[in-house]
Order: structure tokens, then sequence, then C-alpha cells
């Protein structure tokens, strides 16, 4: 199998682009896919501030290996989830990661956060251990980018991850979900940094080949509290139809994209301080502090809006 670029041995055929690329031909050809998601959907330009989130997994260091090649002057921040060992191996991939890289990391901890560690929290709060996790990062994380002044957050949410996302939420017909499924959120709040998903038309293979070929070494233990995620089912059938037809993935999403207009998004328009904490909510209280009050009867204390301390 030839490089359909220059000829030389490929590595790797993309049916669903219907070419097969060498080793350099396809390092370029997904630093391109990247920069032309990241001008298309107008993410961010060079003089933004943009972090990183980094779990340790391939997804989110091959994104931060891509940026930073591309010239950007990301910084990197991860959350230590205070998972037993789990947690542990994966904030040491990240700080290996970046040593090599010599690039700004800053991380946190959960438990300094709140007092305890995922598991404690998830014993005594009534919720499922995934979705308590989920709300808990997105809180610490957009908080993080709010404080800290930079103007993006990106994540490593690759073409699959997004595909199971636009699946799961049109069969349960999430119309405010649907309204705001893009590769970026713009930040519609001062307090809000945009989000911005720069792998959203990499699928996971393609990231996969990517962190493999730059030899990027990545945490890739399954979370012990992952089992049962909804997204794998619906990860499985869009696998099913990329296999009997190449680019399903791509064109189901990039269709959406062009049609998502369509549905309303009335959630954003709902936003308040939280009486709290006074970060953003829907409601009276976020439902990040009402999780922390009922685990140690206290509230996320109130930060200044200007310096962002307590």
């Amino acid at each position: 199998m030839k490089c359909k670029k220059c000829g030389n041995k490929a590595v790797i055929k993309l049916r669903a682009h219907r070419i097969a690329l060498c080793r350099e031909d396809f390092l370029s050809f997904v630093l391109n896919r990247v920069q032309q998601t990241i001008k298309r959907y107008k993410l961010f330009v060079a003089k933004e501030r943009v972090v990183v989130a980094v779990s340790g997994g391939k997804d989110s260091l091959t994104l931060f290996d891509i940026l930073q090649r591309l010239g950007y002057p990301v910084e990197g921040f991860h959350i230590d989830l205070g998972i037993d060992g789990f947690s542990n191996r994966a904030r040491e991939a990240v700080e290996v990661f970046f040593a090599k890289r010599e690039a700004p990391l800053h991380i946190r901890f959960l438990r300094e956060e709140v007092g305890a560690g995922m598991r404690e929290i998830a014993s005594q709060v009534r919720r499922p251990l995934c979705s308590l996790c989920g709300l808990m990062r997105r809180y610490i994380m957009n908080r993080f980018a709010w404080e800290k002044r930079f103007s993006a957050l990106a994540t490593g949410h690759n073409l699959d991850d997004e595909g199971a996302a636009l699946l799961g939420n049109l069969m349960r017909w999430q119309i405010g979900y649907l309204a705001r499924q893009a590769p970026v959120l713009p930040a519609i709040y001062p307090r809000l940094a945009k989000k911005a998903k720069p792998l959203a038309l990499l699928s996971e293979r393609e990231v996969l080949a990517y962190c493999i070929l730059r030899a990027i070494e990545y945490h890739d233990e399954q979370c012990p509290y992952a089992k049962g995620a909804t997204s794998r089912s619906n990860k499985e059938a869009l696998n099913l139809l990329e296999y009997y037809s190449p680019g399903s993935k791509i064109r189901f999403y990039q269709e959406f994209l062009k049609h998502q207009g369509i549905f309303p998004d009335s959630a954003s328009h709902d936003l308040r301080e939280c009486s709290m904490c006074g970060f953003l909510t829907n409601r009276e209280t976020c439902q990040f502090c009402e999780i922390l009050e009922q685990y140690t009867g206290s509230p996320v204390p109130v930060r200044d809006s200007e310096t962002g301390k307590g």
C-alpha cells in the first residue's frame, strides 16, 4: 500500500477519505485538519490565551501536542479526582508529558477543592458517579479558566465522542443540548470562557494513530467507574455504520452542524449567579454547591469577580 501523496510506503488507510498515507503525510494531514477546524469554526486565534483540559488520555495529550506544534501558546490544566491509584497514574502521565515539553501545567486536586475524593462524595450523594464526576469536573474547569483569565477552554473531544453524543441527544430529542453541541460554544457571559473542540473532525482511530506515531505516552487505563456508559453503545452503532459505509461519521456530524440553527437555545438566556458561590447556573443554587453542601455542610466560598479570590 502506497502513500497517495508521495508514493512511499503507507502506514494508515483512511477509508472515510479514500486515501492511504505515510507517516509524515498522515501527521501533516492531522495538523491541517485541526488548523482548518480552528479557522472554519472560529475556535480561537493565535493571540488568545487557551488552556487545554488534560486527563492523561490519548485525546487530550494529542490535542496539546498538536496545538503546540501549530504554534499556539497553550497551557495545560489537570484535575486529580482522587480515585484510588487510577488518579495518581493519570496525573503522573500528564506530569511526564509536560515535563518533556517544558510546557505550563496547572493541577487541581478534588480533595483540596472540596475536601474529599470522588468515591467518597459519591457514597453520600444520590447521583450516578459518572454524572457526578462530569458535573464537578466541568465546574472546576470553568471556574479555573475564568479565574486565570483564559479566553478559551479546549477539550479533546473527537469525532466519535461528538457523534455518540449527537446520536444520544437526537434519540432523546434533547433540544437544549442539540442547540449547543458544536466545535465551539461561545462565551455568553463574562464569567465563562468559550469551549473549543479542535479534534471534533478527527476520528478516534486517527487520534490514536497520531498518538502512536508521535510516541506520546498516555494513560490508557479505563476509569473503574465508567462501566455501562451509554456513549459506548452509541459509538458501537456508529462504528457499524462506518464499517459498511465509510465516511458516515463525518457526514452525520457535519450535516448536523449545517442545520444546527433550527434548534432553539433557551437555556443560555436563563443564566444567573449562584446564591452560594456566585458562579453561573440556571437555577437559584448551582448543582456543585448543592452537592458540596450535602457532603460537607458548607457551600463554595464566594469569589471576587475581579480577582477570583475568596
